[in-house]
C-alpha cells in the first residue's frame, strides 16, 4: 500500500485531506514567544489576530530529522502503508525538504519530492499523486510523473494586498514594499523553477486587482488542464474569495473549482488579503 504525504505547506482542505486519505506533516510557526504546529494549535485567522493584537510578525520552521522520522512511523503504524511518497515546499523556500532527505534515506520505502513549489500548487502535485497510487501505479513512476510531468507544469501565483509580511520575512526589501503601498500597487507573486519573483503589477482597489489578474492568468486555457484549479486565499474578506470563484466557475472550463484558505505558514509570509488561481499546464 501506498500512502500520499505533504508538508502542512500544502494548504488543502480537511475535505480534501479525507477523500484522497492525504497524511499531513505540519511545520511549526514561531509567534509572539510561542511555538506553534501548523493547522494543529494554530489557525490562520487567529494567526492574524495575534498580529494585529502584538504588532509582532511570525516567523517559519522546518521540522527536523527526528520530527520526520516519527511522523512517517506514525504514518504507517495508522496505515498499514509499505510505501510513503511525501511532497516538501520547494527547497528553495524551506529546509524542509532537506531534512526529510536526510531522515529517508535510512528509511525503507519512503521517498521525499521536492514540490518546487508552494501552497496549494503543492497540493495539485499531491493530489495527482493520490490518483495514479489509486490506479494502482508503482511508488517509483508516481515518483518519476510527479517530478518529470506534473511539478514542472504547475502555475502557482497569488496577488498581494500588502508587501509588510514579504519585508519582515526577507523575501523583499521595506524600501519596496513601502514603495508599492504608497503606489497603491498589489504586485503578482509567481512560482518560477520553485523560487518567487514578481510579475504583473496591479494597481486599484484589491477586488478590482485580482478581477484583472484572474483574467490574465487564465488568458489561454487551451494551454491548461481542465481537470482542476484551485482559488486560494489569506485573510481575504469572503465576499471577494467568492467573487473570484465564481468568474472562474463563469469560464464553464475546468471540472473543479477548489476554494482553499491558506495554512499558517503561506499565510506568514503573504499576509491578509492574498488570493491565488492555481492550476497545471498541458
Amino acid at each position: 500500500m501506498i500512502r500520499i504525504s505533504c508538508d502542512s505547506t500544502a494548504d488543502l482542505s480537511a475535505e480534501l485531506y479525507r477523500k484522497y486519505n492525504i497524511a499531513r506533516m505540519p511545520l511549526y510557526i514561531n509567534l509572539a514567544g510561542h511555538e506553534y504546529e501548523d493547522g494543529v494549535d494554530l489557525t490562520a485567522d487567529r494567526l492574524f489576530e495575534i498580529v494585529r493584537e502584538t504588532g509582532e510578525l511570525p516567523m517559519t520552521a522546518a521540522r527536523n530529522i527526528d520530527d520526520f522520522v516519527k511522523y512517517i512511523e506514525g504514518v504507517r503504524g495508522e496505515s498499514g502503508a509499505d510505501e510513503v511518497i511525501h511532497f516538501a515546499i520547494s527547497s528553495d523556500f524551506s529546509t524542509s525538504f532537506n531534512m526529510a532527505s536526510l531522515a529517508a534515506k535510512d528509511m525503507k520505502g519512503v521517498y521525499v519530492i521536492d514540490s518546487r513549489n508552494l501552497s496549494s500548487g503543492i497540493g495539485l502535485s499531491v493530489i495527482a499523486a493520490c490518483e495514479m497510487a489509486a490506479a494502482g501505479m508503482k511508488a517509483e513512476d508516481i515518483v518519476r510523473i510527479a517530478e518529470d510531468d506534473i511539478i514542472p507544469k504547475v502555475d502557482a501565483s497569488f496577488i498581494l494586498d500588502t508587501l509588510s509580511f514579504m519585508a519582515k520575512g526577507g523575501r523583499c526589501s521595506s524600501v519596496v514594499a513601502l514603495g508599492a503601498n504608497l503606489l497603491k500597487l498589489k504586485p503578482c507573486i509567481e512560482v518560477v523553477e520553485g523560487k518567487m519573483r514578481v510579475g504583473k503589477k496591479y494597481r486599484g482597489t484589491l477586488e478590482r486587482c485580482l478581477k484583472l489578474y484572474i483574467e490574465d492568468r487564465l488568458a489561454d486555457l487551451d494551454n491548461i488542464r481542465p481537470d482542476r484549479i484551485f482559488v486560494t486565499s489569506a485573510g481575504c474578506p469572503k465576499e471577494i474569495q467568492q467573487t473570484c470563484v465564481e468568474q472562474v466557475k463563469a469560464l464553464g472550463y475546468f471540472k473543479e473549482v477548489l476554494c482553499t484558505e491558506a495554512g499558517c505558514t503561506v499565510s506568514s509570509h503573504c499576509g491578509p488579503g492574498t488570493l491565488g488561481v492555481l492550476f497545471i499546464h498541458k
